[in-house]
């Protein structure tokens, strides 16, 4: 019982090398399914679709690069804003595939088969477009950049898709600002226009609303002239009449005295107790009023006689003068006349001067946007010399390799099969 393992050990021990020498009696076995595997590989490694990769780089412009736009003060624009927008379109599928449908021939000619739309080519080929952005983690030198890395197989030209598809979201871009310029200022000017249209609206009321107030002033004023000339009219003739009225009593108290002359109280009677002889000159000076009829007959019935003939007061007050010459200035009102005659009317609108120079400022804006650089290229896409897969060198090691171990495998399987003496 002591010698069972033994044998046992021994057993294994020969049936290991009987194992190796069974391979290596089959070496040329393993040898020629390593060959043919390695020049399978070396075949697949020399035929297979070669896969290359370029890629193109763009960095924010200089500042004074957009100084022109940015001086316009009509559309405000940094560099990092200028190449995020170029980014967000070489990102759009919408640039992508306008690109794609005006150059398909860059793509090669199996870009599209007959069965796909230009959609479905698409959605294939944007699998291999990549969107290179710095890592928000790493400091890349305080420089933002965006890339964009295209992976494509031989007969595609790759170089000049990367290259075209940047020009064309560049130019597309232009084009945008361009007509977002265009609007801005077409905006500006229409609200200019109707902020300038209001005022005028407004200005004519107010003028409007000036002369109707001169007018109602005038009127008023020309109805109390008026009534104030009427009034004094009726005070006059009421005078005149009174005066007249005065005249006749005192006419009939001085006929009663057979006063024709005018005479004074004193001289009246000395005249009843004296006869008058020679030339007698009298002088009295009195304090009292002397009763009109002492004027005398003949003059009173001349001054009666005067009034009677009167057609007019107006002589008599000088306020009836003064009256009439302000309703003449009335007749006119020159401050009426210049309001209804101005012509360049915009020139009395407040805001006027400041809206027609921002207009015309607008209006002789000149931005020649055609060549605007919104990014600076900082890496052009170029052909490389190499492509990236498939990888030879691997191929060929993983075929050597593989071969080997599908040789050693087919040669324990004809080692397992074979028939064996069992001793």
């Amino acid at each position: 019982m002591s010698q069972a393992p033994n044998t046992s050990q021994q057993n294994d021990e020969i049936d290991l090398g009987e194992l190796i020498r069974a391979l290596w009696a089959r070496k040329r076995l393993i040898l020629g399914v390593t060959a043919v595997v390695t020049l399978i590989a070396i075949a697949y490694a020399l035929f297979a679709t070669k896969y290359y990769k370029t890629q193109s780089v763009l960095r924010p412009v200089a500042m004074n690069v957009l100084d022109e736009l940015n001086a316009s003060q009509v559309y405000k624009l940094t560099p990092d804003e200028a190449l995020q927008r170029v980014g967000s379109g070489i990102s759009s599928y919408e640039y992508r595939l306008a690109f794609y449908r005006k150059h398909q021939d860059l793509f090669g000619p199996d870009a599209i088969s007959d069965d796909q739309t230009l959609e479905q080519g698409l959605n294939q080929i944007n699998e291999s477009f990549a969107i290179l952005r710095p890592d928000p983690k790493k400091s890349d030198g305080g420089f933002p950049y965006i890339g964009l890395a295209y992976t494509y197989p031989w007969g595609v030209k790759g170089a000049d898709v990367v290259n075209g598809l940047i020009e064309y979201v560049i130019e597309q871009e232009r084009i945008a600002i361009a007509k977002d310029v265009e609007v801005i200022i077409q905006n500006r000017l229409e609200k200019l226009e109707q902020n300038m249209a209001a005022e005028r609206a407004a200005y004519q009321a107010d003028k409007q609303a000036q002369i109707a107030g001169l007018e109602e002033g005038d009127a008023l004023k020309r109805a109390q002239l008026n009534d104030e000339l009427s009034a004094l009219r009726k005070q006059l003739r009421t005078r005149r009449d009174d005066r007249i009225a005065q005249l006749n009593e005192a006419i009939l108290i001085a006929k009663s005295l057979s006063i024709e002359k005018p005479s004074t109280p004193s001289s009246l009677g000395e005249t009843a107790q004296v006869p008058a002889s020679g030339n007698v000159i009298r002088t009295e000076v009195n304090n009292q009023q002397i009763p009109l009829y002492f004027m005398g007959s003949e003059a009173l019935e001349a001054e009666r006689t005067a009034l009677q003939k009167r057609r007019s007061d107006d002589f008599t007050e000088p306020r009836i003068a003064k009256i009439q010459t302000e309703l003449r200035l009335l007749e006119q009102n020159r401050q009426i006349q210049l309001l209804k005659q101005r012509e360049e009317e915009d020139l009395f609108i407040g805001d006027y001067a400041k809206w027609s120079k921002e207009a015309a400022a607008l209006k002789a804006l000149n931005l020649d946007l055609t060549k605007l650089e919104l990014v600076n290229i900082d890496q052009q896409a170029i052909y490389p010399r190499s492509s990236i897969k498939p990888k030879r060198i691997m191929i060929l090691l993983f075929g050597i390799l593989g071969g080997a171990v599908l040789g050693v495998i087919i040669a324990l399987g004809t080692i397992i099969l074979a028939p064996r003496a069992i001793e």
